[in-house]
């Protein structure tokens, strides 16, 4: 007798788990790792299941941060039901209102004012015991992906001795500047695409499992130079100095407001010279091409605020000699 195939064991788990021998399973949406998510109905109530195979993804981390964050009065999806051994977890269906496509003008201050309100409760409430630290050798692990996939898989521009000389210099500042800031609870990928507005207490938070203890400015950045939306840089820096002001007036010990500024921009420099190789890394190992797409916003942000510190123009100026007039959004 056969075992029974992916799909086959997910909605069989999910029927046994709401006691619903006719609960329905249909895609909600994929993620940008190999885990799934799966909307059914039962008892007039809409649920969330999601799908991570064990062999590619443990869930124990996501539902141990989801506890974090409840604690802290963070809105995570409310788990009813976890099978870690098989991959499984029934959850709250927060909706499908991503941030993202409800952001214009005359939304985003109040939609980031949310976010950042959550972000001030998750930096102040949410335990980091036990947490990984975001050292050096993770920091640096995740920038060297640029080289790697960015520079040598999408471009064919391999570093040389001198030129890595250039990448090093570069990676130490970065992470000189992300040790020197307080650490707090990080969720790692805190931008509009993983949060949803809800119609109480709003934002939900989703993908937070890869958390951390890390730098203060880490998750701010990640909102508001988002590599999915752009916004003026003038608006975005005032949007950032009034978040170290919420900071400063609930006692945390933040430094004065140019030097959180050029905190901010080097740890947005380092979280976007990671991403550029990990779009690259979602084509060419995952098959996931729309990322591409995203690449020409991110590699502005790269340029525009490494151009702004000496520590990192050499590298950038490195990188736009190896982009030359390529279309970066074509794969090689």
């Amino acid at each position: 007798m056969s075992l029974p195939d992916r799909s086959e064991l997910r909605l069989q788990w999910t029927r046994q788990a709401l006691a619903d021998p006719d609960a329905p399973l249909e895609r909600a949406s994929n993620d940008a790792s190999f885990r799934s998510y799966w909307r059914t109905q039962s008892a007039g109530r809409a649920w969330i299941v999601m799908d991570a195979p064990p062999d590619k993804e443990d869930i124990k981390p996501w539902l141990e941060v989801a506890q974090r964050l409840a604690r802290a009065g963070l809105h995570v999806p409310d788990v009813q039901a976890a099978d870690p051994q098989r991959g499984f977890v029934l959850m709250e269906d927060l909706g499908d209102r991503i941030v993202l496509p409800e952001l214009n003008p005359t939304t985003v201050d109040r939609l980031y004012g949310e976010a950042m309100d959550a972000l001030l409760a998750m930096q102040q409430k949410a335990d980091t015991a036990g947490l990984p630290d975001y050292d050096e050798a993770r920091l640096v692990a995740e920038m060297e992906l640029m080289p790697e996939w960015f520079l040598k898989r999408h471009l064919g521009f391999v570093a040389e001795c001198e030129q890595w000389d250039i990448i090093e210099s570069a990676f130490r500042a970065l992470v000189t500047s992300a040790q020197a800031q307080p650490q707090v609870f990080v969720h790692r990928d805190y931008h509009s695409r993983n949060l949803l507005v809800t119609e109480d207490h709003s934002p939900g938070v989703i993908d937070f499992q890869d958390a951390v203890r890390g730098p203060i400015t880490y998750d701010l950045v990640s909102l508001l130079r988002d590599s999915y939306v752009e916004w003026p840089n003038d608006r975005v820096e005032r949007w950032a100095g009034e978040y170290r002001e919420r900071l400063a007036a609930a006692g945390v010990q933040v430094p004065d407001a140019k030097t959180f500024q050029r905190a901010f921009d080097l740890m947005g420099l380092q979280r976007h010279i990671k991403v550029l190789g990990i779009f690259c890394r979602l084509w060419y190992r995952d098959g996931k091409a729309g990322y591409l797409q995203d690449l020409p916003l991110v590699w502005k942000y790269t340029r525009e605020v490494g151009l702004r510190h000496p520590e990192t123009a050499p590298l950038v100026a490195l990188i736009e000699s190896a982009i030359g007039d390529r279309d970066i959004t074509q794969p090689a």
